[in-house]
């Protein structure tokens, strides 16, 4: 049945908006503080690339694993928002550590506890929205939340910019203030949604047992492996700011490097989350592969601040591409009552190949130069391309 385009967003359930916004709020907070923390890093504790790298590899890889454990828990207790309220409360009160961080260690402990906030909130919430989206209208409603969770991306960098003008650099005073809008986040959630009945009881099976884990089929493995292979193609946005550093960008003015991104990202994520739900997914994932060797491609040839930018602004649109596309295909190809799982399992895989691709970015930058990082992007993601299209997509069932 073709939905009227002009009445999707209306069709689109109260809950994916609330929890848009809880998204929206929670990353102006993280924004804040992840805008900075390369640089903060750099010239504050003395840091170096690699270090960078390592830390942030090691943080998006904790926040991907631990979805696996809160994906398995929220199939087997049948709820998804008590899990979400913990992991978004973790991530608001962990922001605190950053202000009063003087040693790189402190600063890897906070990341890593902020990243298992995360992981421990997202595979309930995506599962939360599979469940009360109708299908037809699926990749729309993921689209829908990843703009308006990349309106806090951009929302957050220019927050932190002006502050940082305002308060001639002060870091820790801007990391302070980002506690304010993670808070707000935790609010909203506990009170703005109400998780829906479930008809049946939850049967209280290991979601992991061997026959649980036959249900999950072929075509669900596929996306898994994909959504690995974009990880490795795609390290740390943390080396966009690093980029941004070496353009002759004034520190005050680094954020806005994200802003650019995640406006872009934004603006895209909810068009092309429609376009999925009409589009072949293996066409838009393998056009979502050519824009990212673009971006690559445009940030190793110059550091001037105006092709760096031209490069930041094709990442956001590789973004705004592929991200809700990926969550959509997961959604189609699991089981309902195994979703939470199905998201823990693929963001395990895919933190893995984060913190590959983040350690490997940190080691070229600092041996050969950042010029080879973005090259080696652009042959991870040519290989992912071959490999997309040697491969036949499989039929996606209907759950």
């Amino acid at each position: 049945m073709t939905i009227p385009q002009k009445s999707i967003r209306q069709q689109i359930p109260s809950g994916v908006w609330v929890l848009g916004f809880v998204s929206m709020l929670m990353d102006i907070s993280s924004e804040m503080i992840h805008s900075l923390l390369p640089v903060f890093m750099i010239t504050a504790l003395g840091a170096s690339a690699l270090a960078i790298g390592l830390i942030e590899g090691l943080a998006e890889a904790t926040a991907l694993i631990i979805k696996i454990f809160s994906g398995v828990i929220s199939d087997y207790i049948g709820k998804r928002k008590g899990l979400a309220v913990i992991g978004y409360t973790l991530s608001a009160l962990t922001k605190l550590l950053f202000a009063v961080a003087s040693t790189i260690g402190l600063v890897l402990t906070a990341r890593l506890l902020d990243r298992v906030g995360k992981g421990v909130r997202d595979a309930p919430r995506d599962a939360l929205i599979a469940d009360i989206v109708p299908e037809q209208i699926r990749g729309a409603a993921f689209g829908l939340r990843q703009a308006l969770d990349t309106v806090g991306a951009f929302l957050g960098p220019l927050l932190a910019a002006g502050l940082m003008l305002l308060w001639a650099n002060d870091f820790r005073a801007v990391f302070w203030v980002a506690v304010i809008p993670g808070l707000m986040a935790v609010a909203l959630l506990l009170f703005g949604i109400r998780e829906p009945e479930h008809q049946e009881a939850p049967k209280r099976t290991n979601p992991i047992q061997r026959e649980n884990l036959k249900r999950l089929s072929g075509s669900y493995w596929w996306v898994v492996s994909i959504g690995a292979v974009f990880t490795l193609a795609r390290f740390s946005e943390a080396f966009l700011v690093l980029r941004a550093l070496q353009s002759g960008v004034p520190v005050a003015f680094i954020p806005l490097v994200m802003v650019a991104m995640n406006l872009v990202y934004a603006l895209s994520a909810f068009p092309f989350g429609k376009l999925s739900d009409r589009m072949n997914h293996k066409t838009l994932l393998a056009l979502g592969l050519v824009v990212l060797i673009s971006a690559d491609l445009v940030l190793a040839i110059n550091t001037h601040w105006s092709v760096m930018l031209t490069g930041v602004a094709l990442w956001g649109v590789h973004m705004g591409m592929t991200q809700g596309l990926l969550a959509t295909m997961v959604a189609d190809t699991a089981p309902a009552d195994l979703r939470g799982t199905a998201y823990g399992f693929f963001n395990l895989v895919s933190g893995l190949a984060m913190l590959l691709a983040s350690v490997l970015a940190g080691l070229l930058w600092d041996r050969l130069g950042a010029s080879f990082t973005f090259y080696a992007g652009s042959i991870f993601c040519i290989m992912a391309l071959v490999g997309l299209l040697w491969q036949p997509i499989m039929k996606i069932p209907k759950s």
